[in-house]
């Protein structure tokens, strides 16, 4: 049985951040990531690509450019927790036991929670879309270009989802298409959230809704995509409170699925009753294990699931680890900060910032709840870069 002093488990973006800061310290201990991809993808991206800014070529890279070079990388999936003996089960067969465990295994998209769904995203002729996959991004772009009259729906779950604002964000740009083209009044354009509104944090919601109205848009609250009927152009929807089931039909639907903890962590000591890794919010250490920790979409971290959370997770995460290895209290504690790059159309953005409580965290000197290209440049051009060749080298900002 291998051991390693610190056991990352997954290489996405929390896991290589926590990796390459630990390999960066002078003390560096021995680090072993567990992750069977041997590509990565830079997903924030994915809403540019659905809109046909970008190609999708530009949110993949090697895996293998990324692992940092005194790390092990164990190219495996894990197949159970065993925190009681610090040790995990790999399906491959094999057994590496830890000191401290970091779990960084992202989320897991339910393709298959909404009848219809899997079987017909991304196919042409269906009419359903998604960013939500490298495999289907970029039939997102087709749709929002054959779509010449009819409903268009796009839809946000009653689950947490990685980037809560991607759903609005494409149904803005789609906007912006079929008004620049002249389609505005032939596509009827329908966002149908199970949440109770459009954005969590008042600041921002108040130029969302102005966007929204500018466009158009008919929103839809507390409902709740269950199935679809791919060969009908149909979809069936359900009242989060009520239970009532409306159907829709449309001419094409962007679905942003359901999505939930990994089943390897749910069915694990480690979760909580929710799923997802039960953690302190402020140290990220587990409630239970004090040699275990937990960032980014698998935790149970009470903040938005974005990359900018983990820029911020991660140093607190290794401040912290480096500190349990060396027997010390723990030094380090994350605020909430999140950040939602908010596209409202081709060539503008609102960069909405904001801690725990809601509060606005902003990064810049003027109100970053008005639209601007500067924060659109920002979010195409500059966060790619920051992400590539800073943050996944263990560069804090």
């Amino acid at each position: 049985m291998s051991h390693y002093q610190v056991l990352i488990i997954g290489a996405g973006s929390a896991g290589l951040s926590v990796a390459a800061q630990l390999c960066n310290k002078p003390n560096a201990p021995e680090v072993a990531i567990i992750d069977p991809s041997s590509k990565h993808y830079y997903q924030p991206i994915w809403t540019l690509v659905g809109a046909g800014v970008f190609d999708k070529s530009v949110s993949e890279r090697d895996q293998a450019d990324f692992i940092p070079h005194n790390a092990a990388w164990i190219k495996d999936h894990v197949e159970s927790f065993d925190p009681d003996n610090n040790s995990v089960q790999l399906k491959g067969g094999d057994k590496i036991s830890y000191d401290f465990l970091v779990v960084a295994a992202g989320i897991q998209i339910d393709w298959d929670k909404i009848p219809g769904l899997k079987e017909s995203v991304g196919k042409p002729g269906t009419g359903v879309v998604s960013n939500y996959s490298y495999d289907t991004v970029d039939s997102t772009w087709a749709a929002i270009q054959n779509t010449k009259s009819g409903n268009a729906i796009f839809t946000h779950p009653s689950t947490p989802i990685k980037c809560g604002g991607a759903p609005i964000k494409i149904c803005f740009l789609a906007s912006d298409y079929w008004r620049k083209n002249g389609r505005s009044k032939k596509v009827n354009v329908n966002f149908v959230k199970a949440g109770g509104g459009i954005f969590a944090v008042p600041k921002y919601a108040k130029t969302l809704t102005k966007v929204a109205n500018r466009y158009g848009i008919e929103r839809t609250w507390l409902t709740d995509l269950v199935e679809l009927r791919p060969d009908k152009k149909e979809a069936i929807f359900e009242h989060t409170q009520t239970g009532e089931k409306t159907t829709m039909e449309y001419s094409m639907i962007h679905v942003t699925p359901p999505m939930s903890a990994p089943d390897f962590i749910k069915n694990s000591p480690l979760a909580a009753s929710t799923g997802w890794v039960e953690v302190n919010k402020l140290t990220t250490q587990h409630v239970r294990y004090d040699n275990v920790f937990a960032l980014g979409d698998c935790s149970n971290l009470p903040t938005s699931k974005t990359g900018a959370a983990i820029r911020k997770q991660a140093p607190t995460t290794v401040a912290n680890v480096m500190a349990a290895i060396d027997g010390k209290n723990l030094p380090k504690h994350y605020n909430g900060y999140t950040s939602c790059p908010l596209v409202t159309g081709y060539g503008s953005l609102i960069l909405a910032e904001f801690d725990y409580d809601k509060n606005p965290m902003e990064s810049f000197p003027f109100d970053q709840s008005e639209e601007r290209y500067s924060m659109y440049a920002l979010k195409a051009y500059g966060l790619p870069k920051m992400y590539w060749h800073g943050m996944l080298k263990g560069r804090e900002f």
